[in-house]
């Protein structure tokens, strides 16, 4: 597959918020209790042609990098990994030295995917998922996977000092 990344751009908001209501029920994400619009977040895409296959958000706080979202519409492709390294480079080049993110407990792919790319499990959070239902209700009670969607993951990647 060919396909480019590039950085999510002003004209590609509606887009975004579309997509974010098809994949993940609602453009509103709540990780570790807050609530974050995807479509306002700044982030980058992997198209192909004029399709797009894949986005990442993030949002900065200081010297961390949290990842919000991570999809690729075509898994195996190395889209994701081509996504997570465009985050890897902007972050270092702007001297943060965490890049980190919230999943749930039922998301193995996730697991499997960000642990096979150097982040490590930092820390779970019993019914953080539970209580996020109070601001989104569309999160689902059961994953794909038939396992229970009630905790949420903490992983992270200590970058290198520039």
């Amino acid at each position: 597959m060919n396909f480019r990344i590039r950085p999510i751009q002003p004209q590609d908001r509606t887009t975004l918020a579309d997509f974010m209501r098809t994949y993940w029920g609602a453009d509103l994400i709540v990780v570790h209790g807050t609530p974050f619009q995807p479509s306002t977040l700044p982030g980058f895409l992997a198209l192909e042609g004029d399709m797009w296959v894949g986005v990442i958000t993030y949002h900065l706080v200081g010297d961390q990098c949290e990842i919000v979202t991570l999809d690729s519409l075509r898994p195996g492709h190395g889209i994701g990994t081509a996504l997570l390294a465009a985050v890897q480079e902007m972050a270092q080049n702007l001297g943060c030295r965490r890049l980190w993110l919230i999943t749930t407990n039922d998301n193995l792919a996730a697991l499997h995917f960000y642990q096979k790319r150097g982040f490590r499990l930092r820390a779970v959070y019993p019914d953080a998922v539970t209580r996020a239902r109070h601001i989104k209700p569309q999160i689902p009670l059961v994953g794909e996977n038939g396992i229970p969607i009630r905790d949420e993951i903490e992983l992270e990647w200590i970058l290198p000092a520039p």
